[in-house]
């Protein structure tokens, strides 16, 4: 049976990643807890497939958001950083990501995938899981859906706001509007 994680402690995890400069480096929960930032941790399937270059991408393009909201971004997939720096360096034109504004981490040997309930076991991939983790470490969000579905860069940002208001937010909340009061 699945274990709850929301509201609970966040599984902690540090990684090796290609760091925005495509230099090696390492990623982890308790380094962005220790400078008082949020985490968004998402999973992806696969280096050099289809769907996830698109969600990739769309998550640089928008990283000043996020970092205006105090947040760190990390991707992750099963694939080493080797396989990721040279998906990095590929022009986006030829099905590569080109440059990034966050780091790609490498959980080749699948622990951390395990650890959020994202491996697929079988075929040694994540499915595409999206963690919202607070800056003392609770996990406050989480989405896991089919990998043959990208993610919305802007729902990511939206729930980010919602849960930085510490309110109760109804169906449909924007940034700006009330939350509910009582």
């Amino acid at each position: 049976m699945a274990e709850r994680m929301v509201a609970k402690q966040a599984p902690r995890f540090e990684m090796e990643a290609v760091m925005p400069n495509k230099e090696f480096g390492k990623v982890s929960l308790e380094e962005n807890m220790k400078n008082d930032k949020w985490t968004v941790l998402f999973f992806y399937p696969m280096d050099f497939t289809f769907v996830c270059p698109t969600e990739i991408t769309a998550l640089s393009d928008s990283y000043d958001e996020f970092e205006d909201l105090d947040a760190v971004v990390i991707g992750v997939s099963t694939d080493t950083i080797h396989t990721h720096l040279a998906w990095i360096i590929t022009d986006r034109k030829d099905n590569g990501l080109g440059d990034l504004n966050y780091p790609l981490a490498a959980d080749h040997n699948h622990k951390v995938s395990r650890d959020y309930g994202v491996l697929i076991e079988e075929e040694g991939v994540a499915l595409r899981g999206l963690f919202i983790i607070n800056p003392e470490g609770e996990l406050m969000y989480q989405v896991v859906n089919h990998n043959n579905i990208g993610r919305s860069v802007e729902e990511t940002l939206r729930v980010l706001q919602a849960l930085q208001t510490g309110g109760l937010c109804p169906a449909n909340w924007k940034p700006g509007q009330a939350t509910l009061n009582v």
